[in-house]
């Protein structure tokens, strides 16, 4: 597993851009959601073809500081809300003709850089790693959670499998001080038997972190299921991962919904729900070696769409009941 934070980024850069717009076809026009706008970089594009309308949600409310700069070129075409894409079924959507959703789950490089949401190792300060509209910070995650829960958050969430020395060690320093970003680094570095000198020691915990304090599974899971009761039949479905949790997620879900395996198994074949999507690529798109070496990062990008083949809202879908352990562990945070 590949974390997303970087330590180091010239700028931020759309992703796999190019790929994205070839997909999405804007230029025929339609309204489409970006559901993790950031910096804009999609957004933008398709505004830039004429008969384009662009819905754009970010929890982030830095964001909100872009989106009005957009918003002044782009008045009656362009709205932004501060809001979880996980709250699509929010926004009233369902007589809008959506012909484009895309998420993009990476992080941009003003989030990354600032000290204040914690993100990185490499600041010193509170750990925090909230990126809007939270319940709770990661340092409340490190000083609260027992050795157990915060084992299985780094070993299911960041696959670090020394979790259960890097946990009890936690434990342990948390005895005698509160654990800040600093602190943190340190006792990863001491509990880690195995160097990897190609990867921060702290990667995988602090991605781990990230993951659990902003519910990222549930949230990826409730705004795919949500996506796909907005767009319009021929409507496109599109994501951007770039860890294999969340890419497991959009697989699974992509595939069970292209197929006749769109409810529960335990139901019988007869009550199996028509083929939902058209799955057009079974395997992911992935960034050009140009694109690569002008943006490193970009590397671990993996871009997945699918086709809407009919006009529904309600459907059934197992991915819940698929990833279930996960949720299950996100669940840990109700105690915070």
């Amino acid at each position: 597993m590949e974390a997303t934070i970087v330590s180091e980024m010239q700028k931020h850069y759309p992703v796999l851009l190019k790929e994205i717009i070839s997909v999405f076809s804007p230029q025929h026009g339609g309204t489409f959601i970006d559901c993790t706008f950031g910096q804009g970089g999609y957004s933008k594009k398709i505004l830039d073809f004429e008969n384009t309308n662009v819905i754009a949600l970010d929890r982030d409310i830095e964001s909100e500081k872009i989106a009005n700069q957009i918003k002044k070129n782009f008045e009656d075409r362009f709205t932004f809300k501060n809001i979880k894409f996980s709250q699509l079924n929010n926004l009233k959507l369902k007589n809008e003709n959506i012909r484009g959703v895309i998420f993009d789950l990476g992080y941009s490089y003003t989030q990354i850089k600032d000290p204040q949401k914690g993100l990185s190792f490499e600041t010193d300060g509170k750990l925090n790693m909230q990126l809007g509209l939270n319940s709770y910070s990661a340092e409340d995650v490190i000083n609260k959670l027992d050795e157990k829960e915060l084992e299985k958050i780094f070993k299911f969430f960041g696959d670090e499998k020394e979790g259960k020395y890097i946990a009890r060690n936690i434990i342990k320093e948390r005895l005698k001080n509160k654990i800040d970003t600093k602190a943190l680094v340190e006792i990863i570095d001491k509990s880690k038997k195995r160097k990897n000198f190609k990867v921060h020691n702290a990667t995988k915990v602090f991605q781990a972190l990230r993951i659990f304090v902003n519910k990222e599974i549930s949230e990826l899971i409730s705004g795919l299921i949500n996506a796909t009761k907005v767009l319009k039949k021929d409507g496109i479905l599109g994501v951007v991962t770039f860890h294999s949790i969340e890419d497991k997620i959009v697989k699974y879900f992509f595939k069970s919904l292209s197929e006749n395996k769109s409810i529960s198994r335990y139901k019988p074949v007869t009550e199996q729900a028509e083929i939902l999507f058209d799955l057009i690529e079974k395997k992911p798109i992935l960034p050009s070696e140009k694109e690569i070496k002008e943006n490193q990062p970009s590397r671990s990008a993996k871009f997945r769409y699918v086709i809407k083949k009919k006009d529904f809202y309600d459907f059934d879908t197992d991915v819940k009941e698929k990833f279930r352990n996960l949720i299950e562990i996100e669940n840990f945070g109700v105690k915070l």
